[in-house]
């Protein structure tokens, strides 16, 4: 069993939120912003906090309860981002998520954390193999590989995972703990906004 300094989270905000037409991490819904909702779900379950971004670092210097790193390889997208993150890290267990998933679940985390000894990474897949590589659990042991894959410029998550030792959550282990998997929600334009007030007002979304 972990304890919480055993654990570092790290966020991923370097994306250029393209569909969304401007810096998602910093919208504000209800008075607080995507990645500060982020940051509230991590802090109970981590010793220490990394949130990684593409070197434009001035909108996230009010985040006192996160360290900034910038991209080691630039422009390499979410792969590069992991392995910017735990190249900061200094634990073996490491929570990586993006920074617009507003409905992180703490105990699903836990658990995945708790099943990675002996694993370079945990990562939860559904019934059709799709997998959700930006909710993950990665080992420092990733390190090795991700920095070959990225040299190469061969940025797929899911090849790189294809080279290590994985522990796959299905979807029956992953609803035990988030039935209407909220986990994975992420903001992307205003209709996801607009869900999200919605779920956050006990409305119906459909």
């Amino acid at each position: 069993m972990y304890k919480k300094m055993d654990v570092t989270g790290i966020i991923l905000a370097g994306g250029k939120s393209l569909r969304f037409g401007r810096n998602k991490a910093i919208e504000k819904i209800a008075g607080m912003t995507l990645i500060e909702r982020v940051v509230k779900h991590l802090i109970p379950i981590t010793g220490r906090i990394i949130l990684v971004t593409d070197g434009d670092n001035k909108f996230f210097s009010e985040i006192k309860s996160a360290e900034v790193t910038t991209d080691i390889y630039p422009a390499k997208g979410p792969l590069g981002g992991i392995y910017t993150g735990l190249n900061a890290s200094y634990t073996i267990a490491n929570i990586v998520v993006a920074c617009d998933m507003p409905f992180l679940n703490a105990m699903l985390l836990e658990h995945m954390v708790n099943l990675s000894p002996g694993f370079d990474a945990v990562i939860p897949r559904w019934p059709n193999n799709q997998i959700e590589p930006l909710h993950g659990i990665y080992s420092n042991k990733c390190v090795p590989i991700m920095k070959k894959h990225l040299e190469n410029n061969k940025l797929s998550i899911a090849d790189c995972l294809n080279e290590m030792h994985v522990r796959y959550l299905n979807q029956n282990e992953f609803s035990k703990f988030d039935p209407e998997f909220l986990s994975f929600f992420n903001v992307n334009n205003q209709t996801d906004i607009d869900l999200l007030t919605k779920i956050e007002a006990g409305k119906p979304t459909s």
